[in-house]
């Protein structure tokens, strides 16, 4: 099985800590060079020093706060500029929690341009490289909501869904190109946005975390919760040659949690 990222240009959104960063981990071991975005500077740069050289690749960074569409147009304009960018990794921490009828009108339109519009930004800036180059993997990190809705989560699950579709249309258009599309949903995993669900749960509900987490790892056939690191994995396997005729997919990667085939 061919896995090497090998003189491949990866960029990986939300990377300097979570799931992006561990996605960004694994496509370094693989080989890839390593091009991290986010808003904090800081974390930024640690998280480069932290990204495997063992293939003599070089590692950078850009910032962009995802909230700001003018901040990832000039980020993305300066990569492009530099290199192709063989490998997308869409990715970007989701909207509050809550009901959906406890949601402002405001919530969806800042949720739908912090996910799906900065794709698509980034995604349009990227392609002509790909094209060029005969190779391209974009790769939106979304969530099992897309299958099955998930409580208390009503403005991620009508953005998710949102993107989701986006993705396969994408998908359809750009497979003559050799270039594939596929989401990872990630179920319950081990991250600050977890965390902070847990304790939006337990405040509602007015019991402990340890109650919350306990009730949620019940809910998982594995009966544990997902290493970020686990989630990277799919992520890698799918920006690698091996994964050449799989596209407009979206995989849970969660434990089995999911209801749906």
């Amino acid at each position: 099985m061919n896995l090497s990222l090998e003189r491949k240009n990866a960029l990986i959104c939300g990377s300097s800590q979570g799931i992006g960063f561990a996605i960004a981990q694994e496509l370094a071991l693989l080989g890839a060079n390593c091009i991290l975005l986010a808003r904090n500077t800081g974390a930024l740069e640690h998280a480069v020093q932290k990204l495997s050289t063992d293939f003599n690749q070089e590692h950078s960074y850009a910032v962009a706060d995802f909230s700001k569409q003018e901040e990832v147009q000039v980020a993305i304009a300066q990569i492009v500029k530099q290199k192709p960018v063989h490998i997308l990794v869409n990715n970007t921490g989701g909207p509050a929690a809550g009901p959906i009828m406890d949601a402002q009108e405001e919530d969806f339109l800042n949720a739908f341009q912090q996910h799906l519009i900065c794709n698509h930004i980034l995604t349009k800036a990227v392609v002509p490289g790909m094209k060029e180059e005969g190779y391209g993997r974009i790769i939106n990190v979304i969530s099992t909501s897309v299958k099955t809705p998930l409580q208390n989560l009503g403005v991620s699950n009508t953005i998710r869904a949102a993107v989701a579709s986006w993705a396969k249309t994408m998908a359809n258009e750009l497979g003559m190109f050799n270039i594939t599309v596929n989401n990872v949903l990630p179920g319950l995993t081990k991250t600050a946005r977890l965390e902070s669900l847990v304790q939006n749960t337990a405040q509602k509900r007015q019991v402990s975390t340890v109650a919350v987490e306990e009730a949620m790892k019940n809910e998982i056939p594995l009966k544990r919760f997902g290493q970020p690191s686990e989630i990277a994995a799919m992520a890698a396997f799918l920006a690698s040659p091996a994964a050449s005729f799989v596209s407009g997919t979206s995989i849970p990667v969660d434990g089995g949690r999911t209801g749906s085939i």
